[in-house]
């Protein structure tokens, strides 16, 4: 049997067009330079001082500019020139990446610039294996680069205690254990005995329209780091679990019993769930496996989640400021040079 398809001439055309605006968004993209690339990273570095460079390492100011050739090393050809700057008072040598998150980094430049574009349109999250197609890049690269982002995201997402109205909740992610095909062969996953082990559990501080700030802990130890992360004064909303009734002491807290309403009034913690159904979706539609490294999964979707009202560009500018203003990873950087293990 032989089937055939017929595109009519007003879709046909349609399809021409759409085909013709991704060619010019492509090329649009390609045509910023490296040397563009650079003079965006030497601004968004030095935004203090607008864009005039100093020295990380003595704080000066009075440096100079040089560009040093990187040759191939079979054919000895000219492949790039780098930027780099030296200080006239210690000496000493650095780019606009030094002593940063993006430090010893072998992407060009744009490329950087074009991952963190890509990374912050989506509204769940981008897999490394996708960014891989775009960048032309190994997937260890890609893997690497967004959790260093991950990284400066958690360092903002945790820098300031909440305060004001403070909803609290948690969830258990990860862990997932395939049920057996067969009905007799099949077990109550949710008894202990039956996990995996790597099921666990984030629990949120999140003010109402304001931050965010998740932990991998369970609600009892989340009750416990309350009262440092959440300044005196404040209101708490939370759920009926017994790990709850100690900050009855320290804070005017409400309690919601879900087994018979969602919301009394005021009285819920939806938003503290948004944040967990944002966690929720990004696992089962992105990223699919988080049990590894489920604070730092949870802290790049608080970040999403606080800077949400924001346009693309607006989180694309603060995600690259953020990292330019990150110190060098310990976890990360030579992850795959076999010290996987340092911290």
């Amino acid at each position: 049997m032989r089937c055939t398809f017929t595109v009519s001439e007003d879709k046909s055309q349609h399809f021409l067009t759409s085909a013709r605006a991704r060619t010019l968004k492509v090329k649009r993209v390609a045509r910023m330079s490296e040397e563009e690339a650079v003079d965006a990273f030497v601004a968004l570095r030095y935004a203090e001082t607008e864009g005039e460079p100093f020295c990380p390492h003595c704080q000066c100011s009075a440096v100079y500019q040089s560009n040093r050739n990187v040759k191939n090393r079979k054919t000895g050809k000219v492949v790039k020139k780098l930027r780099i700057f030296k200080c006239a008072s210690c000496l000493r040598q650095f780019s606009p990446t030094s002593q940063t998150i993006f430090a010893s980094r072998k992407l060009e430049y744009r490329d950087i610039l074009l991952a963190i574009a890509l990374w912050t349109n989506g509204a769940k999250g981008t897999s490394a294996l996708e960014m891989t197609r775009h960048l032309g890049v190994q997937y260890k690269t890609a893997f690497v680069l967004f959790h260093k982002l991950r990284e400066a995201m958690g360092a903002q997402v945790h820098a300031e205690r909440l305060e004001g109205e403070i909803e609290m909740d948690g969830a258990y992610f990860g862990g997932y254990v395939k049920p057996s095909t067969r009905k007799a062969g099949r077990r109550d996953r949710r008894k202990l005995s039956n996990q995996s082990g790597k099921r666990k559990c984030i629990t949120v501080m999140r003010e109402r329209n304001g931050r965010t700030r998740p932990f991998v802990c369970s609600e009892l130890e989340g009750a416990n780091l309350a009262p440092q992360i959440i300044k005196p004064g404040s209101i708490l909303y939370a759920d009926e679990a017994k790990s709850y009734d100690r900050l009855h002491a320290l804070f005017d807290i409400k309690r919601i019993d879900h087994s018979k309403s969602y919301a009394e009034g005021d009285i819920s913690t939806n938003h503290a769930e948004s944040f967990h159904s944002r966690v929720r979706r990004a696992e089962q539609g992105v990223y699919h496996h988080i049990s590894d490294k489920t604070q730092a999964y949870g802290d790049e979707m608080a970040w999403r989640e606080n800077n949400r009202r924001l346009s693309n560009g607006e989180q694309f500018l603060a995600l690259a400021s953020a990292g330019l203003h990150h110190p060098v990873s310990r976890q990360w950087k030579g992850y795959w040079q076999r010290r996987k293990e340092a911290a």
